[in-house]
Parts: structure tokens; sequence; C-alpha cells
């Protein structure tokens, strides 16, 4: 079936809520077979994460607890863009600074995933860092941070235990796994 035969086209729409992360809308389409219909549409400005790779194989993840979850993740280093035009890239160096301290040498796009593309529109862009240097930690005033180092393949063996259940996490880190395995081949 051709995209054409898929495609949903909005018509209208209405702002139902403007907040500071998310701003989300009513839009009515027109579905592939004439009928419209009603779709709830959370749009976001978009992200950057990173996936920090130490030339030992060790990655850096960040604890902090998720209130929407309740729970304490871990994570790899991520924010928002400041805007919607902001480049992702700038944004994946300004966040891996602020919550980790570290500047990469090397900055490689691994994705650019969907979060919940059913009902929004956030797009995340994954990134690999290496060629690693320390440097001071400046997180938000309102993010509390832990950082935590272990092996890439330990890392990707808590994602396969289920025990890291953040999207971009388990993306991220299964990603820069595979991109290292098939640098380490070409080598």
């Amino acid at each position: 079936m051709a995209f054409d035969d898929l495609r949903e086209i909005p018509f209208s729409s209405e702002t139902l809520y403007d907040g500071k992360i998310l701003h989300v809308e009513k839009w009515q389409v027109t579905c592939p077979n004439g009928l419209t219909a009603q779709r709830e549409i959370v749009v976001h400005k978009g992200a950057a994460a990173v996936v920090p790779v130490y030339e030992d194989g060790t990655t850096l993840l960040v604890r902090q607890h998720r209130i929407a979850v309740d729970r304490v993740t871990l994570e790899i280093p991520a924010g928002k863009l400041d805007s919607a035009s902001e480049d992702p890239l700038s944004c994946a160096v300004r966040e891996l600074r602020e919550e980790t301290g570290l500047t990469a040498g090397r900055m490689t796009l691994l994705t650019n995933l969907l979060t919940t593309p059913g009902f929004c529109t956030e797009k995340i862009a994954v990134y690999l860092a290496q060629d690693l240097s320390q440097g001071e930690t400046h997180p938000d005033e309102d993010e509390f941070l832990g950082l935590v180092r272990m092996p890439l393949e330990e890392a990707v063996a808590l994602v396969m235990r289920g025990e890291i259940r953040d999207g971009k996490t388990i993306c991220g880190l299964l990603m820069a796994k595979e991109r290292l395995a098939a640098a380490k081949e070409r080598a």
C-alpha cells in the first residue's frame, strides 16, 4: 500500500493546552476513506540524548527520580531543545556538559527517535559521544542527578533484563553497542 493510501490530512486545529514543555492540540483530519476524525496531538519541540562512551568501554548514565512514573530511573543524558529551531547537536552538547560535565571530541548521530508517534510530535536525536574530557557539571536548579559509570556491556545487560525501561536509553545503548562493534570489526 502506498503512503498516500494511508495518509490522514489535517484541516483544522484548536489549542487545548499551552504549557512550558508541551502544547496539546485537537486536530480534525480527513481519513484515507474520506471520513473525518478527531486527533489529540501533543506538540513537543524535540529533544536530544547522548550515549557517552569512554575509551575503556564504559558509559556514564544519569540516575534521577521521574515523578510521572514515581521511580528512580537510569538514563542516558538528555534534554529538550530550547526551541523547535535549535540544532539537536547543540542541545546534545549542552545537555552532556550540564548533566555530566563531559565534552566530546566526536559526536555521531545514531538515530532520530519518534517517542510516541500515535499522539505526540516529539523527536529525540540520539548521539554517540566519544573522545571524552571531564569538566564541571551544571544541572538545572530543579534537576537532581546522580551519575553512574559502568561498562557499556553491563548497561546493555540491564536493558535486556528489563531494569532500564526508558525508551531513549534502551535505543541509545543498543545502537551505541552495535555501532561500536561494527567499527571494531572494520578496524
